[in-house]
Order: structure tokens, then sequence, then C-alpha cells
């Protein structure tokens, strides 16, 4: 991988990760259409951990004081009713479904998964889906003709329940085109939550996942060698800063904005990955480059 190569996959990753439109089908998509090789699970995987760095810094204030509280619960039970030490077994909680597919589809996620056209699909029904929890969102935001708005849940009302269910939706992102915010957001706007309500649980169940993957890529790679280590390493630099900033729009962005442009978009991509494919201008499989 060359240097240039590794800031435009360093930018597309850190650009497209927070955004519902898949961050690994994006890397997949920029390395076909440049003719590059496919920067593969591993390279998506480590930079990753610039992007969730990010959102460690930017949420530093929350995770904080959930890594308090859920400490002092385990030896304090009078803490264990408190909403930041619940979170905190919350996202624990969550973590569970995308830690054991993880490790159970491993080959799957590494091989028949980036398929472009397994990529095209996810983006075009996962797409589908997002539209139609945001138009349900909307509907209870603004009310209709003869009803009132319907107040949406926060995450005071967030219970284990909803957790596993939240953390089923990540899991789903582990297929390329479906995207890790897509899903979860979608799912917890389906369950009635908030927007911002969804997405900040989104990126605080995110981190154990995206940083336990980042680190046993990591670990493989050092020990077996497959790893362009300098150009991966500047593309996740390069992927923290890019990252950073498009949290700090979306947090502000997703309180009032619809989802529709990015359904929109998820959809004409996937329509025009599916003809490329077809016409043979684009390779569907990992292994082949591009043409």
């Amino acid at each position: 991988m060359s240097w240039f190569e590794s800031l435009v996959l360093g930018l597309v990753q850190g650009l497209t990760e927070f955004l519902p439109v898949s961050s690994s089908a994006h890397l997949r998509l920029t390395a076909a259409f440049s003719g590059w090789e496919d920067p593969g699970a591993a390279f998506t995987a480590i930079t990753q951990i610039g992007t969730e760095t990010a959102v460690l810094i930017y949420f530093r204030k929350d995770i904080g004081r959930i890594i308090a509280s859920w400490f002092r619960s385990l030896f304090d039970k009078s803490m264990r009713r408190n909403h930041d030490a619940q979170m905190g077994w919350l996202v624990i909680v969550g973590s569970i479904p995308i830690g054991l597919l993880g490790v159970t589809l491993k080959d799957q996620i590494e091989g028949p998964f980036r398929d472009l056209r397994v990529t095209a699909t996810m983006l075009l029904v996962v797409g589908v889906v997002i539209g139609i929890a945001d138009r349900m969102a909307a509907r209870d935001e603004t009310g209709r003709r003869h009803r009132a708005p319907k107040q949406r849940k926060t995450l005071e009302n967030l219970g284990i329940k909803d957790g596993l269910i939240f953390g089923l939706c990540q899991a789903c992102a582990l297929i390329p085109g479906v995207s890790r915010s897509g899903a979860t957001i979608s799912g917890g706007l389906f369950m009635g939550y908030k927007r911002e309500a969804a997405a900040r649980y989104s990126f605080l169940l995110a981190i154990p996942a995206v940083l336990a993957s980042g680190a046993f890529e990591v670990k493989d790679s050092l020990g077996e060698g497959h790893v362009d280590w300098g150009p991966t390493l500047f593309a996740t630099v390069i992927a923290f800063a890019s990252g950073y900033a498009v949290i700090a729009w979306f947090m502000k962005w997703i309180s009032n904005k619809s989802f529709m442009p990015f359904v929109w978009y998820r959809v004409a991509l996937g329509i025009v990955i599916i003809a490329l494919v077809s016409m043979g201008v684009l390779s569907p499989h990992a292994a082949e480059s591009a043409g």
C-alpha cells in the first residue's frame, strides 16, 4: 500500500465510520474504483482504532463518568441503581452479540462477505430499513393530522432487552454495506428512541467491539506480518482526525434532521455497484483487482 492510498483510505474511514453509509463498504469500494488491492479486514479493523479513539475523546466526560460509576457499583450496592453504572453494564451486555458472531464468522467476514454483490445488496436493503425507521421517528416527533406528537424514549429508558437488540443490530455490521451506526440507530428508532439517544448509545456500544477487534488484528498481524504498518498507522491517524470532525458535526445534525439523504445515497450507490459488476467493470471479489 502506498502512502497516497493510505491517506485516501484513512480519510474515507474517518468520514464514513459514523455516518449510516458503511465505512467498510466505502473502503472496499474506494480500492475497487481506484484499481487498488482490497485493503482487507485487518486494515479496516486497525484503522477503526483511530475513529474509536475519536469517540473516546469526544465522549470522554460521559465515558469517564460511566466507568467510575460502574466500578463503584461492583462494591456499593446502592450505586447499582445509578444510571451511569447501569449504562456500563448495558454497554457490556450489548457487546456480547458482536463478540460472539465476530469470532464465529471470522472466515466469512474476511472472505465471502467482502464480495461487492453482498455489499451492494446490504447498501440497498439496509438503506430501505433506515428510511422506514426515519419516517416512523419523524411521524412520532411531529404527530399526524389528528394525533399529537409522541414522546420517544431516552437512554434512561434503556434496559437489558433493548441493549441486546441494539447489540444484535450492531452485529449485523460485520457484513460490509450494513453500517454500524445505520443498523444500531435505525434499530433504536424502531424501538422508539430519540435520534440523539440512539446515536449516543450506538457510539458508546462500538467502543469495546472495535477496540477488541483492532487489538486482535494487531496481535495476529504482528505474528503473521501481513500488514504494511507504516501506511496503516498513517491511515489510522488520518481516520482519527477526520472521524472526530464528523462526530462533532453528526451529533449536532442528527437531533432534528432526516436520514433520507443517506438513504437515497445508499440506494443509488448500491444500484451503481450492481450495474458495474454486472457489466464486468468491477470485479466482485476482493482477491481480484478491479478493472
